[in-house]
């Protein structure tokens, strides 16, 4: 036998229900207002190398230049590395097919780029220090318009000797300035004396390109400037790729 209800326990009944509903519509509501936690990409960061033939392998062989081993060293994990460098060539300088730091970054660079490194290069020797300069800020500045999440590190030409060239110093200096104009970060092998405390190791038999141990010390320096910058490459293009 169905057992009826005064009208007080119905009105009490629904109104518990009614609050209940607002309690989790309320409920939901928080939630969906506080900031979630950043899912961590799990796509690669794109990694352009603009340089000259310290970066091709010249001297050993392409898959011994240091953006190949960083391919498959664990340092290169999470980055798909697009080595753009041409033999002979520079901010200035043209390479063996007439290219410049400043075409690899057109042909190389896109949107989706996180990290540009640019590296080098002695073969600017002969052309003055401001023009240099000029060119490094206008590639750079190219660059992070093609790219405009990407992080950009511009690192200086080495010296193989303890009493470097006053010119290649003037060549670091200038991109220095271009690298900090621009906004990206510099790197002075010059000033951080790469190479030159291990020549004979580090240098083959012309005395200019890099040995297998050179690239592999080329991936150590370069490549954990790059793993610094990934992270931050990260998050940038995870934020510009957000909508507005």
């Amino acid at each position: 036998m169905q057992q009826i209800l005064p009208a007080s326990a119905h009105a009490g009944r629904m109104i518990a229900v009614g609050t209940g509903a607002l309690l989790l519509v309320a409920a939901a509501s928080s939630i969906a207002g506080r900031p979630q936690p950043a899912v961590p990409s799990t796509h690669p960061v794109r990694v352009v190398v603009v340089g000259d033939s310290l970066s091709t392998g010249h001297g050993t062989s392409p898959d011994e230049a240091w953006p190949a081993l960083m391919r498959k060293d664990p340092l290169g994990a999470g980055f798909d590395v697009f080595n753009a460098a041409e033999n002979g060539s520079g901010y200035l300088s043209p390479g063996d097919y007439n290219g410049t730091f400043g075409t690899q970054v057109e042909d190389f660079v896109t949107s989706d780029t996180g990290v540009v490194v640019f590296f080098g290069s002695e073969n600017d020797l002969g052309y003055a220090a401001p023009d240099i300069g000029d060119a490094a800020l206008a590639a750079v500045t190219r660059a992070e318009e093609l790219a405009p999440a990407a992080k950009i590190i511009v690192v200086g030409p080495p010296s193989y000797t303890p009493a470097p060239d006053p010119a290649l110093v003037d060549i670091s200096t200038a991109l220095k300035s271009a690298a900090r104009e621009a906004g990206g970060e510099f790197v002075d092998p010059i000033e951080e004396g790469w190479i030159s405390d291990d020549f004979d190791d580090l240098i083959g038999p012309d005395g200019d390109h890099p040995t297998v141990a050179g690239q592999h010390y080329l991936l150590e320096h370069i490549g954990t400037r790059i793993d610094q910058a990934s992270a931050t490459a990260a998050a940038g293009m995870q934020g510009h790729s957000q909508p507005q």
